[in-house]
């Protein structure tokens, strides 16, 4: 299989877990309490969609190795955990911020605790990533 592939696989399947782990039972009730005054804005454990969670977390970690493993030759764990931290930080500073501006899905708290905790699962998930991607190489 191919090398960026497999990469953005695995990275897919860390944010799937890290992302179950961070905002699924860590943050869950933190974000709860911060949701702006939209309402209805969250599924019900019932109506829950499993297969956009999983094809949006493969297609993350696809994006990464993609970025990754074509354009920066990036190939260790440290190197992918640094773009993959700048990555999702701007990623989620730009989706978050025109959220806040325009919606009102979450808070101001709520936003930049968004913020902080995607930054350090995209720094992990970018880690994995460069590290499957140097896997093999001198």
């Amino acid at each position: 299989m191919n090398k960026i592939l497999t990469a953005g696989l695995v990275g897919g399947l860390v944010a799937f877990i890290l992302g179950f782990l961070v905002w699924g039972l860590a943050l869950s009730s933190f974000m709860e309490s911060n949701i702006g005054s939209a309402s209805g804005v969250m599924k019900d454990e019932a109506d829950f969609l499993w297969i956009p969670m999983i094809l949006g977390h493969i297609s993350w970690g696809i994006f990464f190795a993609y970025i990754f493993g074509q354009w920066a030759n990036i190939s260790t764990f440290a190197t992918g955990a640094s773009a993959g931290a700048t990555l999702g930080f701007l990623i989620a500073f730009t989706y978050d911020m025109i959220n806040l501006g325009s919606t009102n899905l979450m808070n101001i708290t709520g936003t930049i605790v968004n913020i902080i905790a995607m930054t350090i699962v995209s720094a992990l998930v970018g880690g994995v990533v460069g590290l499957v991607l140097g896997r093999g190489t001198k």
